[in-house]
């Protein structure tokens, strides 16, 4: 839409932040780009605490949509869905889900309770001072924290194996005597798998493999397997979108879990479903994940590309989802 105006708004980051949070500053450049060659007049707006401050760029402004880029606000991914409750404040059109599915997606214990009600199978898990969900059952867990993305708080320490649920309860707690906000999900062996989804449409699923890992080290996508470039774990880890045909009605039932999601959580523009499928073929949800990574490297443009589309195509996509929903605000309908 030539001259029309668009903003992308983006977590606020400085010099000292983690990679993985300046990686942001890589999707704004990639989104800016495409923006501009799709004829919009683009500014770009940091998200901070400040929201005062956002409100008032943001009123002043009044672009046709925002591009919502906020990953978390002040490093908390508990604060993520302020952007959206912000955007539908201001009755602004905006990329991607909702703030009612931002904050439902964001908090994996709500999400694994919502799975649970929506007959999705989940990992079983066990809360902070709580009891398992459903019957324990003993096996190696990963203390994982309940808001921030699985890899960036992944170390030694959050690896149990559990062979009640007592001692299970007492690592967990001794894990939340720092940070805080972890809780148990039991590690399925198997496969794991990503299937990323475009204005409600599937594009191809990817599998995370892990080439050459030693007998008992975890197959998991850790930090380092996602931002430590000289690591093992990131030169070991490949995504595949090449199956067998043996895989053809696994990866059906992929897609049909991952539509579910989509609608069962009122997803919006783009989204990804993480699973783990155990040694019997049964998959698991891991976490959906509203408002994936942008980035040219990433899975989700990687799932695109293999879809035949440019980045400018998908952004394209993107944009059109958000344009074409009433009432003028980012939720679905």
């Amino acid at each position: 839409m030539s001259g029309a105006s668009a903003v992308i708004l983006h977590n606020q980051v400085g010099p000292d932040s983690p990679k993985d949070e300046l990686d942001v500053l890589v999707q704004v450049e990639a989104v800016r780009r495409s923006l501009a060659e799709l004829g919009y007049r683009v500014r770009v707006v940091p998200f901070s605490l400040d929201v005062e401050r956002a409100l008032r760029v943001l009123r002043r402004l009044r672009p046709l949509f925002v591009f919502n880029l906020v990953e978390s606000v002040a490093g908390d991914g508990r604060l993520v869905h302020l952007a959206p409750a912000l955007l539908d404040h201001l009755g602004l059109r905006y990329t991607g889900s909702g703030q009612e599915a931002v904050f439902v997606t964001s908090n994996k214990l709500l999400s694994k309770r919502l799975f649970q009600q929506a007959g999705v199978a989940t990992p079983p898990w066990q809360e902070p001072g709580g009891e398992p969900a459903g019957e324990f059952a003993a096996g190696t867990y990963i203390l994982k924290s309940a808001w921030e993305h699985a890899s960036n708080w992944f170390a030694e320490d959050s690896v149990v194996r559990a062979a009640d649920a007592a001692a299970l309860a007492a690592a967990l707690a001794g894990k939340n005597l720092g940070r805080g906000g972890f809780f148990a999900e039991l590690y399925v062996e198997g496969r794991e798998f990503n299937q990323a989804l475009l204005a409600g449409e599937l594009l191809p699923p990817a599998e995370m493999r892990f080439v050459d890992y030693p007998e008992g080290k975890l197959r998991i996508v850790d930090f380092r397997a996602k931002w430590e470039e000289d690591s093992f774990e990131y030169a070991h880890t490949q995504r595949g979108f090449d199956f067998a045909a043996s895989d053809r009605p696994l990866v059906e039932e992929l897609g049909a879990v991952a539509r579910r999601c989509w609608e069962r959580f009122g997803l919006g523009g783009y989204a990804r479903v993480d699973f783990r499928v155990d040694v019997h073929g049964r998959p698991w949800v891991l976490e959906i994940n509203s408002n994936p990574c942008l980035s040219p490297d990433s899975g989700f443009f990687a799932a695109a590309g293999r879809a035949g589309l440019s980045y400018t195509r998908m952004v394209e996509r993107i944009v059109a989802d958000c344009l074409a929903r009433p009432g003028g605000a980012g939720r679905n309908p």
